[in-house]
C-alpha cells in the first residue's frame, strides 16, 4: 500500500513539472511570435514613411501647379512620404525627353505632349484637368482665322500651341502650309508677339494674358472651346513607361496627395493656390490670379470616379481619335495601353 501511495505522488509530481515545463515553453513561444509580429509591424510602418525624393517638372502657370504646389503646401505629399523637388521646363516634349534621360522622375504635360503618350513614350497616371487654356492670337488688324493665310504665324510645335493652330486652321479648310509658319520655344514666341514681328501666334496661358494685356489690338481668334464639340484638351501627369513598371507604389502615394490637393484647389481656393504658384514662378500674383478660369477644375475624388465609370476613358479616347484625324499621330492603341486607370481608382480611395 505504501508503494502504491510513493507511486502515486511521483506521478503526480512528474505531471506538475510536465505541466510547468510546457506552460514554460508555451509562454515562451508566445513570447516570440508577439515579438516577431511587432517587429515586422515597425518594420513595415519604417519602410512607409521613408521618404523618396523626385525630381517633378511642370510649366510657370497655374494649370500646371494648381495641384502639386497644394500637394506640398499642405503637407499631402510629406504625408506620403514623399520629398519633391520642382524643376522648371517651357513644354511637355522637352520635359517628357527629361525623363528619358533620367533627370526627371515625374511631369505635367499639356494636351499637344498626349501624342507622346499615344506613341508609347510615356504613360499617364493621373488627370489634372480640362483645359481652356490655349488659343490663336492675331494682331495687324487680323479678326478671322482666313486672314492668317501668307501671314507670319509664331507657334511651338509638338505642344498645344500646335494644336490649337492646326485645329483652328482646319476648322475653316486650311492647313500649316497655307500660312507661314515659324517654330519658337514658347518664350520667344512672346516676344516676337509683342515686337510685331510675327502676325499672329497660338500659345498658352499665361503667354495668352500678356499678349493680349500688352499688345494694342491684339485678338483672340480661337481658344480650346471653339473646339468643345468635336475634342477635349487635357492636361496630365505622366511618367516614362520604365518607371511606372518599377515604382508603381511611389506613383500611387504621389497620385494620391495629388487628389487631396485638388479636392482642396477645386474648392475655391484660387487666392490661396495663387499666392503659392506666384511664389514659386516669381510672377505677379495678379498675372496668376488671372489664369484661374483657364480650366475646370476636377477634384481627386471626380478623377477617380471618372476612371472607375468609364467617363475618363472616354475623353482620352476622344482626344486621340482628334490627333489621328488631324494626321499629328498614326498609332491607334488602346487608351488603357498609355492611361493607368487602376492607378487613378485606387488612389482615390481615402
Amino acid at each position: 500500500m505504501k508503494n502504491l501511495v510513493k507511486l502515486t505522488a511521483a506521478l503526480v509530481c512528474m505531471a506538475a513539472v510536465m505541466l510547468t515545463a510546457c506552460g514554460g515553453n508555451a509562454e515562451k513561444k508566445s513570447d516570440i511570435k508577439a515579438s516577431t509580429v511587432s517587429e515586422k509591424k515597425q518594420e513595415a510602418s519604417e519602410k512607409k514613411t521613408e521618404t523618396v525624393e523626385l525630381n517633378v517638372a511642370y510649366m510657370p502657370n497655374y494649370c500646371s501647379l494648381w495641384g502639386v504646389e497644394n500637394a506640398i503646401n499642405k503637407k499631402y505629399l510629406e504625408e506620403e512620404g514623399l520629398k519633391v523637388n520642382l524643376v522648371e521646363f517651357q513644354d511637355g516634349p522637352t520635359i517628357i525627353a527629361a525623363m528619358e534621360s533620367g533627370s526627371i522622375d515625374i511631369g505635367f504635360i499639356g494636351q499637344g505632349a498626349h501624342k507622346l503618350c499615344i506613341n508609347g513614350k510615356a504613360k499617364i497616371f493621373a488627370l489634372s484637368h480640362i483645359s481652356n487654356s490655349d488659343a490663336v492670337i492675331a494682331a495687324n488688324g487680323i479678326s478671322k482665322i482666313e486672314e492668317l493665310k501668307g501671314k507670319k504665324v509664331a507657334y511651338s510645335s509638338g505642344s498645344s500651341s500646335e494644336d490649337i493652330l492646326v485645329n483652328s486652321l482646319g476648322k475653316v479648310g486650311m492647313k500649316m502650309s497655307d500660312i507661314e509658319a515659324i517654330d519658337m520655344d514658347a518664350a520667344t514666341i512672346v516676344t516676337s508677339m509683342l515686337s510685331g514681328s510675327v502676325d499672329a501666334c497660338a500659345t498658352w496661358s499665361p503667354n495668352t494674358i500678356k499678349i493680349l494685356e500688352e499688345m494694342k489690338g491684339s485678338v483672340k481668334l480661337t481658344d480650346n472651346m471653339t473646339f468643345a464639340d468635336k475634342t477635349v484638351s487635357l492636361d496630365s501627369w505622366v511618367v516614362i513607361p520604365s518607371y511606372a513598371e518599377k515604382n508603381p507604389d511611389i506613383i500611387l502615394r504621389f497620385t494620391r496627395a495629388l487628389f487631396k490637393a485638388m479636392d482642396y484647389a477645386a474648392n475655391e481656393h484660387f487666392d490661396e493656390t495663387s499666392k503659392y504658384i506666384a511664389a514659386q514662378t516669381a510672377q505677379d500674383y495678379d498675372v496668376v490670379f488671372a489664369q484661374r478660369s483657364d480650366a475646370k477644375w476636377l477634384t481627386g475624388k471626380e478623377v477617380a470616379k471618372g476612371a472607375a465609370d468609364g467617363s475618363i476613358e472616354k475623353y482620352y479616347e476622344l482626344q486621340k481619335k482628334q490627333f489621328i484625324e488631324s494626321g499629328a499621330v498614326e498609332a491607334d492603341p488602346p487608351v488603357s495601353d498609355y492611361v493607368l486607370f487602376d492607378n487613378m481608382i485606387k488612389a482615390g480611395e481615402y
